[in-house]
Formats: C-alpha cells, structure tokens, sequence
C-alpha cells in the first residue's frame, strides 16, 4: 500500500475535524458574518468545495462567464452554491472530500492546506468560537509561504515585525506585532481580527472597529 504523504495528512486532518465543527453549530450561525467581506459560514463553505464539485471543464466556464476575473466568479459562484445546497450537503462535501488531491494552481499541496486553514479560520475566528489550529500544521504553512504569496493578498505589512506567541516564527522588521500563530496568518492575509486578539502599537490596523 502506497504511503500517504506528511502534508496529505494534515489536510484530510484539518478538513475532517472542520466539518465536525461545522456540524455542530446551530442553524442560525450557518448565515453568520465571517472574515471574508460580504461571506456567511455558507458561502466560505461553498467557496472551500468548490473544487470538489467542479471538474476542470465547469470551472473554466465558470471563469469564462466572469470574464476571467477569479475573484468575481468565486463570489458568484460561492454566493449562488450557498443558496441552492442544503448546509448537510455542504458539509458532507467537506467532510467526504478529506482525501481529495484537489491543489491551487502554483501552491502545492501546501497551498491546499492553507486554503482549507485560512478560510476555517475566516468562520471559527468571527463565530470566536475556542478552536486552536494545531502547530504542526501552521508550521507546514509558514515553512512553505513564498514573499509573492504575501504580497498577493495586499496587506499593509511595512514597518511591522509579526512574531508568534506559541511558535518559532516571525516575518519582517519593525514594530512588534504580537499574537497566536493562527492570528498573524490572519494579518498576513489581510483579515481584520476582532479586538483583544493581537498585541502591539500596530494592532488597531488590524482590528475590526
């Protein structure tokens, strides 16, 4: 039998123990606010099994019908996914999938990971529902992040220096901005937190008012 690789692991980890959180949430959250602007838990969801759903062909129209522009047709698609499938569905996909290969293009099965943990986090962290992603697996993440993956979600870094509290890791120079691991993936995301989660004269920058 063929061996599975470390970081296949950890997706299969990550996405499994999401969907049960996902299960156990009451109805009213699946249409609460999360961290990605103008998403509910059910349209971040649909986003995440997008690539599940979708064979090569159907994902091109799709893109083609928004004009090549990703952004917009993830926003159409996520919006209009959440509304026609029932949340079971949703997260039976997400559950189901666990093993899926799926990987973007240019990112690696590191990419995947952290696909699946930044939009986890978008849902856990604006719910403040008490989820630590485990280490290992922000490790894997960070160990493989690339400058041109930083610069692509346009966050305003300059000047800050973000140092974990519960992992050997920092990125860039200047003021300290301190926080969980799982937090300043956040940040480097360009996600707003909510307040009393970072420490640090920058903190305010990225802190929901």
């Amino acid at each position: 039998m063929k061996e599975i690789p470390m970081i296949q692991r950890l997706i299969a980890a990550e996405r499994r123990e999401l969907a049960a959180l996902l299960d156990e949430l009451p109805p009213p959250a699946w249409s609460a606010p999360t961290l990605c602007a103008g998403w509910g838990v059910a349209e971040v969801v649909a986003h995440m099994t997008m690539p599940f759903r979708f064979s090569t062909g159907r994902f091109v129209r799709e893109l083609a019908r928004s004009g090549g522009r990703f952004n917009a047709m993830a926003d159409r698609v996520a919006r209009r996914d959440a509304a026609e499938l029932s949340r079971d569905a949703l997260i039976a996909s997400l559950r189901d999938n666990a093993d899926h290969p799926w990987r973007p293009p240019g990112g690696g099965a590191e990419g995947a990971l952290s696909h699946d943990i930044i939009h986890g986090l978008d849902i856990t962290t604006a719910l403040q529902l008490d989820r630590r992603v485990p280490l290992e697996r922000l490790e894997a993440i960070f160990a493989a992040m690339k400058p041109k993956q930083v610069k692509y979600f346009g966050a305003d870094l300059a000047g800050i220096a973000l140092r974990a509290d519960d992992l050997d890791w920092a990125y860039g120079t200047g003021t300290p901005l301190a926080g969980a691991a799982q937090d300043l993936l956040l940040v480097l995301c360009n996600r707003r937190l909510p307040a009393g989660r970072l420490r640090g004269e920058p903190s305010s920058r990225f802190t929901v008012v």
